[in-house]
Protein backbone atom coordinates (compact mmCIF):
# COMPACT_ATOMS: atom_id res chain seq x y z
CA UNK A 1 0.00 0.00 0.00
CA UNK A 2 1.33 3.63 -0.79
CA UNK A 3 2.21 5.62 2.12
CA UNK A 4 0.55 8.77 2.51
CA UNK A 5 3.13 11.09 2.54
CA UNK A 6 6.94 10.96 1.43
CA UNK A 7 9.69 10.86 4.12
CA UNK A 8 12.34 12.46 2.94
CA UNK A 9 16.28 12.10 4.32
CA UNK A 10 16.39 15.38 5.72
CA UNK A 11 12.99 14.27 7.67
CA UNK A 12 14.21 10.94 8.52
CA UNK A 13 17.40 13.32 9.89
CA UNK A 14 15.06 14.93 12.14
CA UNK A 15 13.24 12.21 13.14
CA UNK A 16 16.30 10.51 14.92
CA UNK A 17 15.99 13.52 17.71
CA UNK A 18 12.55 14.40 17.15
CA UNK A 19 10.03 10.80 17.82
CA UNK A 20 9.22 10.06 20.67
CA UNK A 21 6.72 6.73 21.00
CA UNK A 22 4.16 6.43 23.73
CA UNK A 23 2.61 2.81 24.23
CA UNK A 24 -0.08 2.31 26.56
CA UNK A 25 0.65 -1.48 28.32
CA UNK A 26 -2.89 -3.57 29.68
CA UNK A 27 -2.50 -7.27 29.41
CA UNK A 28 0.18 -7.24 26.51
CA UNK A 29 2.94 -9.00 28.65
CA UNK A 30 3.12 -11.57 25.99
CA UNK A 31 3.41 -9.32 22.75
CA UNK A 32 4.89 -5.88 24.09
CA UNK A 33 8.71 -7.35 23.38
CA UNK A 34 8.20 -8.49 20.04
CA UNK A 35 6.48 -5.06 19.07
CA UNK A 36 9.42 -3.35 21.21
CA UNK A 37 11.90 -5.10 18.66
CA UNK A 38 10.41 -3.86 15.74
CA UNK A 39 10.67 -0.30 16.14
CA UNK A 40 13.86 1.09 14.16
CA UNK A 41 16.40 3.71 15.07
CA UNK A 42 14.29 6.71 13.42
CA UNK A 43 12.87 6.92 17.13
CA UNK A 44 14.60 9.01 19.43
CA UNK A 45 12.43 7.61 22.68
CA UNK A 46 10.24 4.76 23.83
CA UNK A 47 8.18 5.62 26.50
CA UNK A 48 6.26 2.26 27.91
CA UNK A 49 3.55 2.82 30.33
CA UNK A 50 2.10 0.32 32.38
CA UNK A 51 -1.60 1.11 33.45
CA UNK A 52 -1.78 -1.03 36.44
CA UNK A 53 -1.41 -4.07 34.23
CA UNK A 54 -2.23 -7.53 36.10
CA UNK A 55 0.12 -9.08 33.63
CA UNK A 56 2.85 -7.28 34.52
CA UNK A 57 4.16 -5.66 31.29
CA UNK A 58 5.83 -2.86 32.53
CA UNK A 59 7.98 -5.43 34.62
CA UNK A 60 8.63 -7.72 31.82
CA UNK A 61 10.23 -4.60 29.54
CA UNK A 62 12.46 -3.67 32.45
CA UNK A 63 13.63 -6.97 33.22
CA UNK A 64 14.18 -8.09 29.55
CA UNK A 65 14.20 -5.09 27.12
CA UNK A 66 18.04 -3.81 26.92
CA UNK A 67 16.85 -1.19 24.54
CA UNK A 68 18.40 2.16 25.34
CA UNK A 69 15.36 4.27 24.10
CA UNK A 70 12.88 2.70 26.42
CA UNK A 71 11.68 4.22 29.77
CA UNK A 72 9.11 2.38 31.38
CA UNK A 73 5.92 4.62 33.67
CA UNK A 74 4.26 2.85 36.58
CA UNK A 75 0.52 3.63 37.09
CA UNK A 76 -0.55 2.91 40.53
CA UNK A 77 -4.12 2.17 39.48
CA UNK A 78 -5.70 1.64 36.02
CA UNK A 79 -6.52 5.29 34.15
CA UNK A 80 -7.46 3.58 31.17
CA UNK A 81 -5.67 3.57 27.60
CA UNK A 82 -5.86 7.25 27.77
CA UNK A 83 -5.03 8.19 31.01
CA UNK A 84 -2.04 6.34 30.06
CA UNK A 85 -1.52 8.29 26.33
CA UNK A 86 -1.40 11.46 28.29
CA UNK A 87 0.97 10.57 30.80
CA UNK A 88 3.11 9.34 27.91
CA UNK A 89 2.54 12.88 26.03
CA UNK A 90 3.76 14.40 29.17
CA UNK A 91 6.65 12.72 29.49
CA UNK A 92 7.59 12.57 25.75
CA UNK A 93 6.82 16.59 25.84
CA UNK A 94 9.41 16.91 29.15
CA UNK A 95 11.73 14.79 26.98
CA UNK A 96 12.26 17.21 24.52
CA UNK A 97 10.12 15.27 21.78
CA UNK A 98 9.15 16.84 18.55
CA UNK A 99 6.46 14.53 17.72
CA UNK A 100 4.61 12.01 19.65
CA UNK A 101 3.33 8.14 18.01
CA UNK A 102 1.17 5.94 19.72
CA UNK A 103 1.28 2.75 19.00
CA UNK A 104 -0.84 -0.05 21.21
CA UNK A 105 1.04 -2.37 22.92
CA UNK A 106 -0.85 -5.69 21.80
CA UNK A 107 1.29 -5.62 18.01
CA UNK A 108 -1.78 -4.95 15.91
CA UNK A 109 -0.12 -1.87 14.93
CA UNK A 110 2.57 -2.28 12.43
CA UNK A 111 5.90 0.44 13.43
CA UNK A 112 6.80 0.22 9.62
CA UNK A 113 4.52 2.44 9.08
CA UNK A 114 5.52 5.26 11.59
CA UNK A 115 7.61 7.38 8.56
CA UNK A 116 4.23 7.77 7.09
CA UNK A 117 2.75 9.44 9.92
CA UNK A 118 5.73 11.54 11.19
CA UNK A 119 6.49 12.92 8.22
CA UNK A 120 3.27 15.27 7.35
CA UNK A 121 3.64 16.78 11.17
CA UNK A 122 7.47 17.21 10.31
CA UNK A 123 6.85 19.07 7.24
CA UNK A 124 4.32 21.68 8.93
CA UNK A 125 0.93 19.86 6.47
CA UNK A 126 -0.27 18.10 9.69
CA UNK A 127 -0.61 18.33 13.73
CA UNK A 128 -2.12 15.39 14.01
CA UNK A 129 -2.35 12.37 11.90
CA UNK A 130 -4.11 8.91 12.63
CA UNK A 131 -4.71 5.36 11.00
CA UNK A 132 -7.59 4.62 8.51
CA UNK A 133 -8.36 1.02 8.27
CA UNK A 134 -11.08 1.53 5.41
CA UNK A 135 -9.18 3.48 3.15
CA UNK A 136 -8.26 0.67 0.94
CA UNK A 137 -11.58 -1.27 -0.03
CA UNK A 138 -9.30 -4.91 -0.35
CA UNK A 139 -8.34 -4.98 3.72
CA UNK A 140 -11.63 -4.51 5.12
CA UNK A 141 -12.52 -7.77 4.84
CA UNK A 142 -10.04 -8.64 7.53
CA UNK A 143 -12.49 -6.45 10.16
CA UNK A 144 -14.69 -8.24 11.65
CA UNK A 145 -18.15 -7.14 10.81
CA UNK A 146 -19.25 -6.30 13.83
CA UNK A 147 -16.04 -4.23 14.85
CA UNK A 148 -16.41 -2.95 11.10
CA UNK A 149 -20.15 -1.46 11.68
CA UNK A 150 -19.74 -0.49 15.18
CA UNK A 151 -16.57 1.59 13.15
CA UNK A 152 -18.79 2.69 10.65
CA UNK A 153 -21.24 4.52 12.93
CA UNK A 154 -18.62 5.92 15.03
CA UNK A 155 -17.76 7.53 11.96
CA UNK A 156 -20.24 9.18 11.39
CA UNK A 157 -21.00 10.57 14.70
CA UNK A 158 -17.33 11.47 14.90
CA UNK A 159 -17.88 14.15 11.56
CA UNK A 160 -20.63 15.74 13.69
CA UNK A 161 -19.00 16.14 17.06
CA UNK A 162 -15.82 17.03 15.60
CA UNK A 163 -16.13 18.90 12.87
CA UNK A 164 -13.40 16.53 10.69
CA UNK A 165 -15.80 16.30 7.87
CA UNK A 166 -12.62 14.57 5.72
CA UNK A 167 -11.71 12.07 7.92
CA UNK A 168 -12.50 8.08 8.76
CA UNK A 169 -12.07 5.54 11.49
CA UNK A 170 -12.01 7.82 14.60
CA UNK A 171 -11.40 4.89 16.97
CA UNK A 172 -8.23 3.92 15.67
CA UNK A 173 -5.34 4.33 17.86
CA UNK A 174 -2.00 4.35 15.44
CA UNK A 175 -1.27 8.28 15.98
CA UNK A 176 1.23 10.89 15.56
CA UNK A 177 0.84 14.54 17.15
CA UNK A 178 3.06 17.38 17.17
CA UNK A 179 4.31 17.78 20.74
CA UNK A 180 4.02 21.58 20.90
CA UNK A 181 0.06 21.06 19.73
CA UNK A 182 0.51 18.17 22.94
CA UNK A 183 1.30 20.81 25.13
CA UNK A 184 -1.35 23.20 24.51
CA UNK A 185 -4.47 20.80 24.75
CA UNK A 186 -5.77 20.53 28.00
CA UNK A 187 -5.25 17.18 28.48
CA UNK A 188 -6.33 16.30 31.77
CA UNK A 189 -9.95 17.24 30.54
CA UNK A 190 -9.63 14.48 28.11
CA UNK A 191 -11.80 11.44 28.28
CA UNK A 192 -9.15 8.73 29.68
CA UNK A 193 -10.63 6.04 28.53
CA UNK A 194 -12.29 4.12 25.41
CA UNK A 195 -13.55 7.22 24.35
CA UNK A 196 -10.52 9.21 24.29
CA UNK A 197 -9.46 9.08 20.56
CA UNK A 198 -12.84 10.89 19.31
CA UNK A 199 -12.26 13.51 22.75
CA UNK A 200 -8.56 14.40 20.95
CA UNK A 201 -10.48 14.87 17.80
CA UNK A 202 -12.71 17.16 19.47
CA UNK A 203 -10.07 18.75 21.64
CA UNK A 204 -7.89 19.27 18.60
CA UNK A 205 -11.45 20.75 16.40
CA UNK A 206 -11.75 23.37 18.82
CA UNK A 207 -7.97 24.86 18.40
CA UNK A 208 -8.52 24.57 14.56
CA UNK A 209 -5.74 21.66 14.39
CA UNK A 210 -5.23 20.27 11.24
CA UNK A 211 -5.91 16.51 11.42
CA UNK A 212 -4.39 13.85 8.36
CA UNK A 213 -5.43 10.63 8.11
CA UNK A 214 -3.53 7.87 6.59
CA UNK A 215 -3.91 4.68 4.97
CA UNK A 216 -3.44 1.48 7.13
CA UNK A 217 -3.98 -2.43 6.91
CA UNK A 218 -6.63 -3.94 9.85
CA UNK A 219 -3.77 -6.51 11.44
CA UNK A 220 -5.64 -9.23 13.73
CA UNK A 221 -3.85 -11.73 15.93
CA UNK A 222 -4.80 -13.62 19.33
CA UNK A 223 -5.60 -10.48 21.12
CA UNK A 224 -8.59 -10.11 22.41
CA UNK A 225 -10.25 -6.72 22.13
CA UNK A 226 -11.50 -5.14 25.42
CA UNK A 227 -13.47 -2.50 23.36
CA UNK A 228 -17.57 -4.04 23.29
CA UNK A 229 -19.61 -2.09 20.59
CA UNK A 230 -22.74 -2.91 22.06
CA UNK A 231 -21.74 -1.95 25.43
CA UNK A 232 -19.44 1.31 24.84
CA UNK A 233 -22.17 2.83 21.89
CA UNK A 234 -24.57 4.48 24.15
CA UNK A 235 -21.84 5.91 26.23
CA UNK A 236 -19.94 6.96 22.80
CA UNK A 237 -23.75 8.76 21.21
CA UNK A 238 -23.83 10.79 24.84
CA UNK A 239 -20.68 11.88 24.51
CA UNK A 240 -20.41 12.68 20.92
CA UNK A 241 -23.82 14.70 21.24
CA UNK A 242 -22.04 17.04 24.62
CA UNK A 243 -19.30 17.79 21.81
CA UNK A 244 -21.56 18.58 18.86
CA UNK A 245 -23.35 21.12 20.99
CA UNK A 246 -19.74 22.53 22.28
CA UNK A 247 -18.25 22.60 18.95
CA UNK A 248 -21.54 24.35 17.37
CA UNK A 249 -21.38 26.99 20.59
CA UNK A 250 -17.83 27.81 20.71
CA UNK A 251 -17.39 27.71 16.40
CA UNK A 252 -20.71 29.74 15.74
CA UNK A 253 -21.71 31.78 19.00
CA UNK A 254 -18.85 32.07 21.05
CA UNK A 255 -15.77 32.82 18.72
CA UNK A 256 -17.50 34.33 15.59
CA UNK A 257 -21.07 35.07 14.34
CA UNK A 258 -21.47 34.97 10.99
CA UNK A 259 -23.67 33.95 7.94
CA UNK A 260 -23.82 30.84 8.79
CA UNK A 261 -24.46 30.91 12.78
CA UNK A 262 -27.77 33.18 11.29
CA UNK A 263 -29.07 30.43 8.81
CA UNK A 264 -28.56 27.55 11.47
CA UNK A 265 -30.49 29.79 13.65
CA UNK A 266 -33.24 30.59 11.15
CA UNK A 267 -33.74 27.54 9.76
CA UNK A 268 -34.25 25.55 13.46
CA UNK A 269 -36.85 28.41 14.55
CA UNK A 270 -38.55 27.88 10.84
CA UNK A 271 -38.58 23.81 11.11
CA UNK A 272 -39.69 23.76 14.89
CA UNK A 273 -42.27 26.56 13.69
CA UNK A 274 -43.59 24.42 10.95
CA UNK A 275 -43.52 21.16 13.03
CA UNK A 276 -45.17 22.45 15.63
CA UNK A 277 -47.97 24.61 13.92
CA UNK A 278 -48.35 21.08 11.28
CA UNK A 279 -48.73 18.84 14.41
CA UNK A 280 -51.36 20.77 16.40
CA UNK A 281 -53.55 21.52 13.34
CA UNK A 282 -52.79 17.39 12.47
CA UNK A 283 -54.16 16.67 16.15
CA UNK A 284 -57.33 19.14 15.82
CA UNK A 285 -58.48 17.40 12.29
CA UNK A 286 -57.60 13.78 13.97
CA UNK A 287 -60.11 15.10 16.92
CA UNK A 288 -62.64 16.80 15.28
CA UNK A 289 -62.61 15.30 12.46
CA UNK A 290 -62.47 18.35 9.94
CA UNK A 291 -60.24 18.63 7.15
CA UNK A 292 -57.32 21.33 7.79
CA UNK A 293 -57.33 24.51 4.82
CA UNK A 294 -55.39 24.47 1.91
CA UNK A 295 -53.62 27.47 3.88
CA UNK A 296 -52.80 25.48 7.00
CA UNK A 297 -50.65 22.67 5.34
CA UNK A 298 -48.53 25.34 3.49
CA UNK A 299 -48.45 27.51 6.75
CA UNK A 300 -47.05 24.19 7.85
CA UNK A 301 -45.08 22.94 4.81
CA UNK A 302 -43.15 26.16 3.95
CA UNK A 303 -41.45 27.03 7.08
CA UNK A 304 -40.13 23.17 7.27
CA UNK A 305 -38.75 23.08 3.38
CA UNK A 306 -37.33 26.48 4.02
CA UNK A 307 -36.12 25.43 7.27
CA UNK A 308 -34.41 22.48 5.59
CA UNK A 309 -32.55 24.47 3.17
CA UNK A 310 -31.17 27.02 5.65
CA UNK A 311 -29.92 23.96 7.70
CA UNK A 312 -28.29 22.08 4.98
CA UNK A 313 -26.48 25.43 4.15
CA UNK A 314 -25.74 25.34 7.19
CA UNK A 315 -23.48 21.97 6.79
CA UNK A 316 -22.66 23.07 3.38
CA UNK A 317 -20.78 25.74 5.40
CA UNK A 318 -19.45 23.75 8.05
CA UNK A 319 -18.23 21.03 5.65
CA UNK A 320 -16.40 23.38 3.78
CA UNK A 321 -14.63 24.89 6.96
CA UNK A 322 -12.39 22.00 8.16
CA UNK A 323 -9.17 23.21 9.07
CA UNK A 324 -6.28 23.41 6.04
CA UNK A 325 -3.78 25.61 7.91
CA UNK A 326 -1.40 23.59 10.66
CA UNK A 327 -1.67 24.88 14.09
CA UNK A 328 1.82 24.18 15.18
CA UNK A 329 3.07 26.35 12.71
CA UNK A 330 1.40 29.74 14.68
CA UNK A 331 2.42 28.09 17.97
CA UNK A 332 4.84 30.99 18.33
CA UNK A 333 2.67 32.34 20.92
CA UNK A 334 0.47 30.81 23.66
CA UNK A 335 -2.93 30.32 23.19
CA UNK A 336 -5.79 31.02 25.09
CA UNK A 337 -7.36 27.27 26.18
CA UNK A 338 -11.16 27.17 25.01
CA UNK A 339 -13.63 27.47 27.22
CA UNK A 340 -15.49 23.62 28.93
Amino acid sequence: MAHAAAYTTADATAACSAVAVVIPCYKVATHILPLLARIGPEVAYIIVVDDACPEGSGDVVKARCTDPRVEVVFHPRNLGVGGAVITGYQRAIARGAAVIVKLDGDGQMDPALLPSFVAPVLSGNADYTKGNRFYDLRYITRMPSLRLVGNAMLSFLNKFSTGYWDIFDPTNGYTAISAKVAAVLPLDRVSARYFFESDMLFRLGTYRAVVRDVPMDAHYGDEVSNLKIGKVLPEFLRKHVRNFSKRIFYTYFLRDVSAASLELLAGLALMVFGAGYGGWHWWLSVTTGQVAATGVIMLAAMPVLIGLQLLLAFLSYDIASVPKHALSARLQVCLQEPPQ
